[in-house]
């Protein structure tokens, strides 16, 4: 690295970052930053699972509106936190916010665990979804910047889909703690809760060894720090049987900045990538309302439509966990081989026809309570990495210095779109009690899928294997003379990583 002209910097850090092989290193960043999946699902469940307990008057009392109102405002801070420290990590650094997101939902979750009334459960509720929604925005910047572009995809989609053991395992905590044999009533739901602050605060030790990302360092003027730590990784690294593969030729140029306005975060947002932004809402806002409408009121259709009783009802959401926990793991690594376009169309696509296909067999009345859940199950086998796709794709289109705000401004806006909507969508056409109207809330859920697999076939980003740099140039680009006209110019064109549709390589042959 050294100053290729005044004001401008020549690295290859990003080439030394992408070439390096799997270590324990990138181990201890999938452990310490993709925890924040399984918290997630650990808290939704544990509400879902408790919500018995808290309406018994040695609980809190609460009554069903309540109860769905506690649920809501996890959501909303879920989303207002997504966007305020998404902002932030973008202009604070990675490692600085995923500290400050851990911190907030540790002590949020166990202050829920002390709750007393039900406005102060809520407030609880409120502060512990605005810790994991900032952790979205945090942590997903941050794996996308220390793990190799090789590894990327299927990494993103199993750590995403991990929010799925999350689940599992706030099910199966509450089935022990909710005996009153083992512990008295109003004191198992507080347990409960307290067991995802136990959990955080363990993983809030191993992020002591996590560093900043050096992308984002490197962006913001402070090159020798991004140069001691890629230094140290690749000193780690280096003992292994066969060493270091050598480095790529070619390097970037940045203009070193401190942060950038809002201003010219929504230019690259919306001006510079606008069809990147229209496939990001689409891909969000259909998965958020597939898997809302489904899985939040399934409970309720077998109820209502085969008599499950509700002491039953979590045999038959046991498949949906495991389903979606294996969708990412095995069809993952095709993400980053077949490639990112062809994978996310096929998964959208099938989940919806399967979907269909499923409500029609539904309507007809020719299923069982177990037969429907196996359907659902094979849905969400597919529809699981299609999710996670869409925060792949999400966190890989944009530039470095506004990646984590886009990351959460797309989760805001598809939980909002999709998340919200289906819920109150499917809990009406359930009370309706006709076989017919639900099939045409499937109908329309599987409608969007198709047609989020449609559009990301129109223009989708072939952005496997390349490095971020290549994908999304960063703002701070410029060539060696000085900042390049062209990054003003950049179309959006379909192919990501310097393919033909893109105005411009990046990466500069120094």
């Amino acid at each position: 690295m050294h100053q290729a002209a005044p004001g401008i910097v020549e690295t290859n850090i990003p080439q030394r970052l992408d070439r390096l092989p799997w270590s324990r290193f990138h181990s201890l960043v999938v452990v310490a930053l993709g925890i924040t999946w399984i918290l997630d699902g650990l808290e939704v469940t544990l509400t879902g699972a408790v919500s018995g307990a808290l309406q018994n008057r040695d609980g809190l009392n609460l009554s069903d509106v309540q109860i769905g109102e506690a649920a809501s405002s996890y959501l909303s801070g879920a989303v207002l936190g997504a966007l305020g420290f998404g902002y932030l990590t973008d202009r604070l650094g990675r490692k600085k916010l995923f500290f400050i997101t851990l911190g907030l939902y540790l002590a949020a979750t166990a202050a829920t665990a002390l709750s007393f009334d039900a406005a102060s459960f809520m407030v609880f509720r409120f502060l512990t979804g605005a810790g994991i929604g900032g952790e979205y925005a945090a942590i997903n910047s941050a794996i996308q910047e220390l793990i190799p572009a090789r590894y990327r995809g299927r990494t993103d989609l199993a750590i995403n889909g991990s929010y799925w053991f999350g689940a599992a395992a706030g099910a199966g905590v509450t089935v022990f703690l909710l005996d009153p044999r083992l512990l008295p009533p109003d004191i198992g739901w507080r347990v409960a809760f307290g067991t995802g602050a136990v959990l955080g605060l363990g993983i809030l030790g191993l992020r002591r060894f996590l560093p900043e990302s050096p992308r984002w360092l490197i962006v913001h003027g402070q090159v020798p720090a991004a140069e001691d730590i890629v230094g140290e990784i690749e000193r780690r690294i280096e003992t292994r049987p066969g060493g270091l593969p050598p480095v790529p030729a070619g390097h970037l140029y940045f203009r070193a900045r401190g942060h950038v306005a809002l201003g010219a975060v929504a230019v690259a947002l919306f001006r510079t990538y606008p069809r990147r932004a229209l496939l990001g809402l689409v891909l969000m806002t259909a998965q958020a309302f597939l898997y809302n409408a489904i899985f939040f009121t399934y409970a309720l259709v077998l109820n209502r439509f085969f008599q499950v009783p509700a002491g039953k009802i979590g045999l038959y959401l046991l498949p949906f966990s495991i389903t979606n926990a294996l969708g990412p793991l095995v069809l993952g690594p095709l993400f980053d081989t077949v490639g990112r376009k062809p994978m996310i169309t096929a998964t959208y696509a099938i989940s919806g026809l399967l979907l269909a296909g499923g409500g029609w067999m539904f309507a007809q009345g020719g299923l069982t309570a177990a037969s429907l859940t196996l359907i659902f199950a094979a849905v969400f086998f597919f529809a699981s990495p299609a999710a996670s796709a869409a925060y792949l794709t999400v966190s890989e289109s944009f530039p470095v210095e506004t990646r984590a705000l886009a990351i959460a401004l797309f989760y805001a806006l598809g939980t909002a779109l999709g998340g919200i909507a289906g819920p109150l969508v499917f809990g009406h056409l359930i009370g309706l009690g006709g076989r017919d109207q639900l099939f045409h809330g499937y109908l329309f859920a599987a409608a969007l899928m198709i047609g989020a697999a449609l559009v990301e076939l129109a223009i989708g980003i072939k952005s496997e294997r390349q490095s971020l740099e290549s994908v999304a140039p960063p703002l701070a680009t410029v060539d060696n003379e000085g900042p390049d006209p062209r990054l003003l110019e950049r179309h959006d064109g379909h192919a990501g990583g310097g393919g033909k549709g893109d105005a411009f390589d990046p990466i500069s042959t120094g």
